[in-house]
């Protein structure tokens, strides 16, 4: 009996030993299912932002992403409302293991600035997103750990390699084991307050892809929140490397004009 039961155990093991992946191998999935769904990706964003006093401010924006070599990125941002962002425009050449670029074209100053490595964790057009949060976050800047597990989520805390590097000491994401998808991060500060929080309040299936339609980033020390929706989500649409390009800063493509 007590060889029947090893025996079972030993033919067991290999399916037990699949079923439980390792912290980096879960963030990579979510990463993977965030960030790379398809060759490539449109979409249309409408977005709130919400001060402490119940103010509102609204963008509207469309956004490109094109997968290119090894797992490198490309993203263009094109912004259409309000009068004071329209034909602004946001490059960004992802570089996994490296700096990635960021550029942003400022219509009304005739300007192309240069986002700095160092500034990639700072405000996005004024929202409580970050520029860092249109790309992703490096999976190799930070240490992983598997804290919690239960039917339907991994909870996964993330510790930066560079401290000095960044803004946060830790943050913990929760990630949806049927969809790999990155549900809630909470992000605390030097003195260990929780002051951020990044949820994706409504999920979709399109075309095959579980893909976030309604995300919210909270500053939780000031009052204020932003609120992105996303419309009209095509994936494997034939994206051409040539848009995402300094040129179309200043000239931007028919692919999101029209």
């Amino acid at each position: 009996m007590k060889r029947y039961g090893i025996l079972v155990l030993l033919l067991l093991w290999p399916a037990l030993a699949l079923a439980a992946p390792s912290a980096d191998e879960i963030v990579a999935r979510a990463n993977k299912a965030a960030y790379y769904a398809g060759k490539d990706g449109q979409a249309e964003v409408k977005m709130t932002i919400y001060d402490a006093h119940g103010g509102t401010r609204r963008r509207e924006f469309s956004i490109l992403r094109l997968n290119v070599a090894g797992e490198d990125q490309k993203f263009y941002v094109y912004f259409k409302k309000p009068s004071d962002v329209r034909k602004m425009a946001f490059l960004v050449w992802k570089h996994v293991g490296g700096d990635d670029d960021r550029w942003l074209w400022l219509p009304a100053l005739n300007l192309k600035k240069r986002i700095a490595p160092g500034d990639k964790r700072t405000s996005f057009v004024g929202s409580d997103f970050f520029y860092e949060d249109v790309s992703g976050r490096g999976l190799e800047e930070d240490v992983h750990q598997l804290v919690k597990e239960t039917d339907d989520q991994w909870v996964i805390k993330n510790t930066p390699r560079d401290p000095d590097s960044v803004e946060f000491s830790w943050y913990q994401v929760w990630i949806d084991k049927a969809t790999s998808l990155p549900v809630k991060a909470e992000y605390y500060d030097k003195e260990g307050r929780l002051y951020r929080r990044v949820s994706a309040e409504k999920i979709e299936t399109i075309q095959g892809h579980p893909t976030v339609v309604e995300a919210v980033a909270e500053d939780l020390l000031a009052g204020t929140r932003t609120v992105n929706r996303f419309s009209k989500v095509k994936y494997d649409i034939g994206l051409k490397e040539r848009l995402f390009t300094e040129r179309f800063l200043r000239r931007p493509p028919r692919e999101v004009t029209r």
